[in-house]
């Protein structure tokens, strides 16, 4: 699911290489933490968060078919 992140944000944004995703395991969840530059922010936000809301979608059903539970956070 990491990469599948990764591939999809990189294929948003005007900078790529900042591009970084990081797992925090829990007892019974992971928290994917995606890092882009401050100038992408907007563009994985989106309009009104229809594209963070997009990706966290594509996670919850990759996660699903996982059996596991992932909430994807953007961090600055």
């Amino acid at each position: 699911m990491k990469e599948l992140v990764e591939m999809l944000t990189k294929k948003l944004v005007l900078h790529p290489e900042d591009v970084s995703v990081r797992v925090i395991e829990g007892e019974d969840r992971q928290t994917m933490e995606l890092i882009v530059n401050p100038e992408d922010m907007g563009r994985v936000i989106g309009r009104s968060g229809r594209t963070i809301n997009a990706l966290r979608t594509l996670v919850s059903a990759a996660a699903t078919k996982a059996d596991v539970y992932v909430t994807l956070d953007v961090v600055e």
